[in-house]
């Protein structure tokens, strides 16, 4: 079958992308037309990270949700499982959301319950500096708090997947010998493949496999190694995570920010987060959604069969929704 035949047939799912952390500015949403045109079927935006606070994420999803809902002609909200299907019958691009570090709770887990009914499918308690709930991956690793164990309850009650991305390795494994259902790398590429501290090692890999979780493989430069964004070097850390785990273990999360200069700006303001001598200072390359019909045709082209492509592209993040995203209150 040929790329775009194969791309036409499937479920297509960027588990991570980016829009302005601005609350009332939208100019940028009308770019999310750009995933649907290059062949996606759901995108997951990130609605906060790192030290920003509640209001900042209630604002910035109220911000998205609104515009969704006025272009609903192009757009569907998830709420459940059957809306990816029921928008991608119609043509339409289905949008959830997610949140990176466990600022967006603070002390307060109950919160988890509000951003799950708002349509957050997966959130990660730790934005490379150690949190309330656990240890970052470029900082002194605090571990996997009591706290943090109380997030996770919460989570599991509501139905949202526990991502381990920029997450330390202690926290990891602490998380992974506690959590009951399958947990994601959201967007997280092969240390084995490029050696970087936001990369992750083959132990986490396969730990992640074992409870039937997926890696998400990021279309950032510096983690895909020497700041290249081809879909070759793509392909090739999607080889790696295959090789290791199975194709039934990997996705994609391409990690791309739609307004370049925010990110730029952010990372030379937050240059404690972002330590120098990791390649942060360099312009981040990032892979955009328009490359998609390339990597699946250099998929192919390595002789991987259809099934296995149509895992990587979204069957493996539809079969854990499944498994684990539960009705929200309004569809009790």
């Amino acid at each position: 079958m040929t790329g775009s035949n194969l791309l036409s047939r499937s479920l297509v799912w960027d588990n991570h992308a980016a829009m302005p952390f601005r609350p009332h500015d939208q100019s940028f949403l009308p770019q999310l037309s750009r995933h649907k045109e290059a062949g996606f079927d759901v995108v997951m935006l990130n609605i906060g990270f790192g030290t920003q606070t509640i209001e900042e994420h209630i604002r910035l999803i109220a911000n998205f949700r609104q515009w969704i809902s006025v272009h609903g002609d192009q757009y569907v909200l998830i709420d459940t499982v059957a809306d990816i299907e029921r928008a991608r019958s119609t043509g339409r691009l289905a949008v959830g959301f997610n949140i990176e570090g466990a600022n967006a709770i603070d002390d307060q887990p109950s919160l988890v319950q509000l951003y799950y009914d708002l349509g957050v499918r997966w959130m990660l308690l730790a934005y490379n500096r150690n949190s309330r709930a656990a240890g970052g991956c470029q900082d002194e690793d605090c571990g996997f708090t009591a706290f943090g164990k109380q997030v996770v309850d919460e989570m599991e009650r509501v139905g949202m997947v526990l991502c381990l991305s920029h997450t330390g390795e202690r926290s990891v494994r602490e998380m992974l010998d506690y959590a009951r259902n399958p947990v994601i790398f959201s967007h997280s590429n092969p240390r084995g493949a490029a050696a970087h501290p936001r990369n992750i090692s083959d132990e986490m890999m396969l730990a992640c496999a074992r409870t039937g979780g997926v890696v998400g493989i990021n279309g950032i430069g510096i983690f895909l190694g020497d700041n290249d964004i081809s879909s070759a070097n793509f392909v090739r850390h999607i080889d790696y995570a295959v090789s290791l785990i199975g194709p039934q273990h990997v996705s994609l999360a391409l990690d791309y920010a739609f307004d370049r200069a925010e990110v730029d700006a952010y990372v030379k303001k937050m240059a404690h987060t972002f330590p120098a001598g990791f390649g942060y200072d360099q312009g981040i390359g990032m892979l955009p959604p328009e490359q998609l019909p390339e990597i699946v045709d250099l998929l192919l082209a390595r002789g991987y069969a259809d099934a296995d492509v149509q895992a990587i592209l979204g069957g493996n993040l539809l079969r854990i929704a499944r498994q684990v995203w539960k009705p929200t209150r309004q569809t009790v």
